[in-house]
């Protein structure tokens, strides 16, 4: 039998090494800690219903008992969702139907904020649960979850088979979309995929430090902590992403290996360079990212300051696809998001027929993993090209080496005067000007061409926004690129709708343009 990889193999080892560590306050979960609540909160799970293949849902800030918790439903072979916590009730409502769970878990913070109206919104035969800590009080209407799990064995479970997750989209372009993977069956610990990925493109091992600055409810945190638990490395866990926090936690506690965001990068660069010499990174073995396109001048300053391991992916949470850049296929292949390690790539143009090496069309992944979106047939047959490929609705180009390059999202697309115009090329030069902090290209709409390139700016601190800065920054983008793919205009903001992941909510902004309009989007 091949190695299995699970919390349990290392709490039988080494039970009293570090699993899981909350960067600023310091508490720590061992592995055998780890292991045996895992136990009982599936044996809790099994008490309240809920068979193999059954349906577990949490909204949760980041802290230890979100990984307790999803270990918890992993062990019990459960599916298990979790629910992003900027969401109203009605919107966790949905999902919760949805997804067909039973039980749902909340924390005080969060149960204090979405129920009663949560209760009212679901069916009632819905159970709802609460984790926390004796100071933080309760949630009306909600079970002690883990008070029910104190009173279950917290040995191995016989014959224990293994759950999955089943995430929702961000919801970035519409409702969310909940990918169902099917369960295996088999022991815990066999289908540890990305532990696999961590390990021999990354060096990931028992000895790793992993650091998660980014909200468990989305795939690639949740996925990437899990499976680093599972290979035994020890987690870091941020409540929240800080530039200056997450140095001092790479510091503190000798972190090796982390996942980011380009967002991320952005905001560590831009930190005064006294503040990011004060701290020893020189632990960092190697540097992951996805989520969204990096500005490639963002991308080489980042591999200036720490040496060339920064890594990128592309996939999603679909799984139908992965392709893999390590920092040398980049610095070899500037720009690029890597080659398939799973799937192979097709790039397809409007009228369905696959183009050639360097044309730019839709990517699609044929040969990888089916998929499809839970309980919306429409959807998942709009993913589907009529040869069975998927795609997750981006533009891109291969080139005569086989590596990928992404332009934008389709969604994205500006049509100006009947021209295509893909915003990311814009938004990567002005991401690159000293003045901004953040940058949004969308568009907006224009009486003859039907849209023109807006830019939406978040100037750094201290840069005061006026009509001869934005003409500055036309004049400096069009210095770098076609007029046409330039802004004519830009408006300045103090935030752009981010979420944590660093995921760019355009539909927020382009609904404000587009009131009264009419709306392509």
């Amino acid at each position: 039998m091949s190695q299995l990889r699970f919390p349990g193999v290392h709490a039988e080892a080494t039970p009293d090494r570090a699993a899981i560590t909350m960067a600023g306050s310091g508490e720590q979960v061992t592995f055998g800690e780890l292991d045996a609540t895992a136990n009982r909160l599936a044996r809790t799970f099994a008490s309240l219903g809920l068979e193999p293949g059954g349906h577990v849902a949490a909204c949760m800030e980041n802290r230890v008992e979100v990984l307790e918790v999803a270990w918890g439903a992993h062990y019990a072979g459960l599916h298990y969702t979790f629910i992003s916590t900027r969401l109203t009730p009605e919107e966790a409502a949905f999902i919760i139907g949805d997804s067909g769970s039973k039980v749902v878990v909340l924390t005080p913070a969060l149960g204090s904020r979405l129920m009663p109206s949560l209760a009212e919104l679901v069916d009632d035969d819905v159970r709802f649960m609460w984790v926390g800590g004796p100071d933080e009080g309760g949630v009306e209407g909600a079970d002690d979850l883990m008070a029910l799990a104190a009173e279950q064995s917290g040995d191995p479970i016989p014959g224990a088979t293994e759950g999955a997750d089943m995430l929702y989209s961000s919801g970035t372009t519409g409702r969310p979309k909940g990918v169902q993977r099917p369960l295996s069956g088999e022991p815990l610990g066999t289908t540890a995929g990305l532990a696999l990925l961590g390990e021999f493109l990354m060096g990931m091992s028992p000895d790793s430090v992993y650091l998660s600055p980014a909200p468990m409810y989305h795939a690639a945190p949740l996925k990437w902590s899990l499976e680093s638990l599972a290979l035994g490395a020890s987690v870091v866990l941020m409540d929240r992403f800080e530039p200056e926090a997450l140095l001092s936690a790479v510091e503190t506690y000798g972190v090796t290996h982390a996942q980011f965001v380009p967002t991320m990068f952005v905001r560590l660069l831009k930190l005064p360079e006294e503040v990011r010499n004060r701290y020893d990174v020189s632990s960092l073995q190697a540097l992951i990212h996805a989520a969204a396109p990096c500005p490639p001048d963002i991308k080489r300053a980042m591999m200036d300051w720490v040496g060339p391991i920064v890594n990128e992916y592309y996939a999603g949470t679909e799984g139908s696809g992965f392709c893999w850049a390590s920092a040398e296929d980049w610095l070899s292949h500037p720009g690029t998001v890597g080659k398939p390690l799973i799937g192979v790539i097709h790039i397809v143009g409007p009228d369905g027929e696959e183009l050639p090496v360097g044309e730019e069309g839709v990517v699609y992944f044929g040969d990888g993993p089916q998929f499809e979106y839970h309980n919306d047939p429409a959807k998942t047959a709009e993913a589907y090209h009529d040869r069975g490929w998927s795609t997750l609705g981006d533009i891109g180009r291969v080139d005569e080496d086989g590596f990928l390059y992404l332009t934008d999202r389709q969604s994205n697309m500006i049509i100006s005067g009947g021209v295509n115009v893909y915003p990311q090329e814009a938004e990567n030069v002005l991401a690159s000007h000293p003045d901004v902090y953040d940058v949004a290209v969308i568009g907006v709409p224009n009486e003859d061409f039907g849209e023109e390139v807006k830019a939406v700016v978040h100037l750094m601190d201290g840069v005061e926004a006026s009509d001869e800065r934005a003409a500055e920054l036309i004049a400096y983008c069009r210095e770098r690129l076609a007029d046409i793919k330039c802004p004519r205009s830009v408006d300045f903001t103090d935030e752009l709708p981010r979420l944590p992941t660093g995921k760019l909510l355009k539909r927020l902004l382009k609904d404000k343009y587009w009131e009264g309009h009419g709306s392509r989007i």
